[in-house]
């Protein structure tokens, strides 16, 4: 029951449903183009990952001191279905937009 709760809650924002549907668009991103591409603090963006991680949409590959964000796959079939609906939103992503050139993420 946990699982499902916490599920509903993170669809149950804005910012979480847009990273959902940009993350899927655009595939594994790191902290840093995610920061660039969606004009967000680092620490506001940290809470809704962690939020999304935690309700099972999300994996976390760490390479170094960076963090690369996809969706988890295989997803169940709630998640999956949630997923499917969210693709068909009205909504206006943003440009993906790299803080690196080179595609590897520096301090």
């Amino acid at each position: 029951m946990e699982i499902f709760l916490k599920t509903v809650a993170a669809l149950n924002d804005e910012t979480r449903v847009l990273l959902l549907c940009f993350l899927d668009e655009h595939g594994e991103c790191c902290v840093c183009d995610l920061q660039e591409s969606l004009e967000m603090i680092q620490s506001r963006l940290s809470r809704h990952l962690k939020i999304l991680k935690d309700a099972g949409f999300l994996k976390v590959v760490r390479k170094g001191t960076w963090a690369y964000y996809s969706i988890r796959s295989p997803l169940d079939r709630f998640r999956l279905e949630a997923l499917e609906e969210i693709r068909y939103l009205d909504i206006n992503l943003p440009t993906f937009k790299s803080c690196n050139t080179d595609k590897e993420c520096k301090v």
